[in-house]
């Protein structure tokens, strides 16, 4: 077992260690958000389509953060955007205990969703600063297992909390955040490289847009995103539909989590020698074929089968959509990349549930084979697209190396 952790997590640098611990510490209290729409109907007088309104400035903020926060990155700094995201989301959470007016509730979660999404860009540019390519599948494997650890406990706390008081929920989500920006501002020095190729000038986010190769596997991104956004958006419809109670909704939740807490530390051994493209495109045939379960489930063991099948394909297909993102960015862009990467996120949030919806209205369980054929559909791409995204991360890997322009990686 000792050998087996040295494996997992050997070859890591400290201060990756202290951005893991930040990252774990935000997402264990990070539960503000997922009860805020009971908070407004339950303590705040709202209805539900006027809470729907206010959480969704969350997500409106949440956009801009992530743009805002790639830009920051790039040019103040890892460090401090980190730290100062997080002190700025600490006071947001802190006044949405003491406010009660909607209109300023709605406010405060806009800014909440922007400086909760600053971060997002920053932690991922300073691992790729900080680890060798080498080592890199298992730190993004160990944050993807650090993320949902995270969540996990944080839907635990966030259900004793908001029995005891909502407004705990706010002031201890408020410490949390707070106590990981004193760990990142006291143990993670500033990583962004003091120089960049020919100390070449950024410019803006139209280097990022104009990246063809990055930009169609920010849209395979996306694809993976829509598939996985089902199971928060429209799988409890689905089960719902077929006479099953939340609390099976929730059964399946929560296996899904197991898995990934117990498993994805393993997941490492079982894909590194294979190409990331080829592991890519399985992760994503498997993760259809959970979905395509779904066409015949009418009954709870069908759900959770499917719910095993769909988080082995999310497992493996975490570190490899991680490590393919940090080779497509040029040293000098990371955190804009890494924020136009993360915009795929907000985006199948505002989709899924979207044509998700209409799907299962109109298509039944049929919707469930269209799912699963864009899953296979995105499989099928990551094979094609492969080889010249290899060719391009070589290129960019070989001129960062020798210290000339990154012409081909878009800079210019």
């Amino acid at each position: 077992m000792r050998g087996w952790l040295r494996d997992t997590a050997g070859g890591l640098p400290a201060t990756y260690w202290y951005l893991w611990a930040g990252l774990l510490i935000n997402r264990v209290g990070g539960f503000a958000v997922l009860f805020l729409s009971l908070y407004l109907t339950a303590q705040r007088g709202a209805g539900a389509a006027v809470a729907g309104l206010v959480v969704g400035t969350y997500g409106i903020g949440g956009v801009i953060g992530t743009l805002a926060g790639g830009v920051l990155t790039d040019r103040w700094g890892r460090r401090r955007t980190l730290v100062w995201s997080h002190l700025a989301g600490a006071a947001a959470l802190v006044s949405l205990a003491l406010v009660s007016h909607l209109a300023v509730i709605a406010a405060l979660c806009a800014l909440l969703g922007l400086f909760q999404s600053m971060p997002a860009p920053a932690f991922v540019a300073a691992i790729i600063d900080l680890v060798p390519a080498e080592r890199r599948s298992r730190a993004f494997n160990l944050q993807f297992w650090a993320f949902n650890l995270g969540t996990a406990g944080a839907s635990l706390l966030a259900g004793l909390l908001a029995e005891w008081s909502y407004v705990a929920l706010f002031l201890v989500d408020g410490t949390t955040t707070l106590i990981a920006a004193v760990v990142i501002a006291l143990k993670v020095p500033e990583t962004l490289p003091v120089s960049s190729p020919r100390k070449i000038r950024p410019r803006g986010l139209r280097t990022v847009l104009s990246d063809r190769i990055f930009l169609v596997f920010a849209g395979l991104t996306l694809l993976q995103a829509l598939l996985y956004t089902q199971i928060g958006t429209i799988v409890p419809l689905a089960m719902r539909a077929d006479g099953l109670s939340a609390g099976a909704y929730g059964s399946v939740v929560a296996l899904s989590g197991t898995l990934i807490v117990l498993g994805q530390l393993f997941v490492p051994r079982l894909i590194d020698r294979h190409r990331k493209d080829r592991v890519l495109a399985f992760a994503q045939a498997v993760m259809a074929a959970g979905f395509a379960v779904l066409f015949v489930a009418d009954r709870l063991p069908a759900y959770v089968a499917a719910a095993v099948i769909w988080t082995v394909g999310s497992m493996l297909a975490a570190p490899p959509n991680a490590e393919i993102n940090s080779e497509l960015a040029p040293p000098v862009l990371r955190g804009r990349y890494q924020a136009v990467f993360y915009l795929t996120f907000p985006a199948a949030a505002f989709l899924a549930p979207t044509l998700g919806g209409a799907g299962l209205q109109y298509l039944g369980t049929a919707h469930w084979l269209v799912v699963a054929a864009v899953g296979f559909g995105a499989a099928t791409l990551h094979l094609a697209a492969g080889p010249s995204r290899e060719r391009h991360v070589a290129e960019i890997r070989d001129e960062t190396a020798a210290g000339g322009p990154v012409v081909s990686g878009r800079i210019r």
